[in-house]
């Protein structure tokens, strides 16, 4: 799909100065860091994505698992965290989980909450009991780009769709110059949830979440784009800083906020 519409060769000749305008502001990567130049400055949230790979067979109680443990964690006061979302993959990689965490504060806030989990004697039994249940699990820090919409909850029924791309490294500042207008063609039907990037854990990656009624609604909404003037051009020029992407189709856990 992302090769679909792409501009011709033809219109080159008009790179240089439609890239001009294309551009947010001007900044050289090397005077700051991607973190202060992407991400939002009016909060200081922190992001953790887990994904687990969870044995076929275990499915089931992981989930059951998590329904019971993962509220309380969530609901704790003392814990300055948040469960954005919980979700299984169902088109993807199967028999996997994936978590999303917000945590209000940012690193001291991730300390904080990881040194009381350490404590609390049911969480440190929920890791154990949820560890002969994995077959791999992986996790990444994350911040928020600053023109995604916040992640709140919403109601459902939805899928989700969790597009994940590799970037080419040092390609960040474009990646989120160039999103910073695509964002716009991806508004009118309430699809955008967040998009975010990494911090720790695999570099020079990109999520973004989107949620849709049915996955007839996400081929709807995507072939839409197409008839925006300018949406071929965005995605002429983001293509070429892509290594790899992978796209999982999600349905939210009962418990999950994003719904």
């Amino acid at each position: 799909l992302m090769c679909r519409g792409l501009v011709s060769s033809a219109s080159r000749p008009r790179e240089d100065s439609w890239l001009k305008s294309l551009f947010v502001r001007k900044v050289d990567p090397r005077k700051d860091a991607h973190s202060n130049l992407l991400a939002k400055r009016e909060t200081s949230s922190l992001y953790k994505l887990q994904i687990h790979n969870v044995k076929p067979e275990y499915l089931d109680a992981y989930n059951k698992l998590c329904q019971e443990v993962l509220p309380k964690i969530h609901e704790e006061k003392h814990y300055p965290c948040a469960l954005v979302g919980t979700w299984n993959t169902w088109y993807g990689e199967q028999d996997q989980a994936v978590h999303l965490w917000r945590y209000e504060g940012g690193y001291p806030a991730l300390n904080e909450v990881m040194s009381k989990l350490r404590q609390n004697k049911e969480f440190t039994e929920f890791r154990k009991e949820r560890g002969n249940m994995l077959l791999s699990r992986k996790n990444q820090l994350l911040l928020e780009f600053s023109f995604w919409n916040e992640p709140v909850p919403r109601q459902g029924p939805n899928i989700y769709e969790l597009r994940s791309y590799q970037l080419r490294p040092g390609t960040m500042i474009e990646w989120g110059n160039y999103w910073a207008r695509a964002i716009r063609f991806r508004q009118d039907s309430n699809e955008a949830v967040g998009g975010f990037f990494s911090q720790i854990g695999q570099l020079y990656m990109v999520h973004h979440l989107w949620a849709y009624k049915d996955l007839q609604s996400r081929e709807d909404i995507r072939n839409a784009a197409w008839h925006k003037p300018g949406w071929d051009e965005l995605v002429y020029y983001t293509v070429p800083l892509i290594q790899e992407m992978e796209s999982r189709i999600m349905i939210p856990l009962k418990i999950s906020p994003l719904q």
